[in-house]
């Protein structure tokens, strides 16, 4: 299975309050997140797959931060875009937020690096979607 970093667009349908566990709950609007995260183990991207089963609720272990709104019944995963063989993560991510196309949810998503937030709302599909591939294919680039 191949491995790489992913962006995980999610929507969330309705205002929710999120039991993040240790990182606590928080007030989420109803919009658009992105969450960056990395699948270098050795089930590459299958991480992705695991995802997609708990938002379906085919599955109910909680391993990352974005599993507990993936767990929340007004969340789905809308997208997924990746970038094959690059650990580019806490790239890809400041490259979302820095667009001004989203802002970080603080202290979610990024407990092994340095970075404020793996996790970025934006209210809109579209831009925040753009922004996405346009972080992916700098991060690409970088390689």
């Amino acid at each position: 299975m191949p491995k790489g970093t992913y962006t995980l667009l999610v929507e969330l349908a309705d205002d929710a309050a999120v039991a993040f566990g240790a990182a606590g709950e928080r007030d989420l609007a109803a919009g658009w997140y992105a969450y960056t995260g990395s699948a270098f183990g050795t089930g590459g991207f299958a991480r992705v797959e695991r995802h997609r089963e708990l938002a379906r609720g085919e599955r109910d272990a909680r391993h990352w931060h974005v599993d507990y709104l993936l767990g929340h019944p007004a969340s789905r995963v809308a997208e997924v875009v990746t970038t094959a063989g690059a650990d580019v993560e806490c790239e890809v991510s400041r490259g979302i937020e820095t667009d001004d196309a989203a802002e970080s949810v603080a202290g979610l998503g990024a407990s092994d690096c340095d970075c404020d937030s793996h996790l970025k709302f934006a209210p809109e599909r579209k831009r925040l979607e753009q922004v996405v591939r346009r972080a992916h294919a700098a991060g690409a680039d970088d390689r």
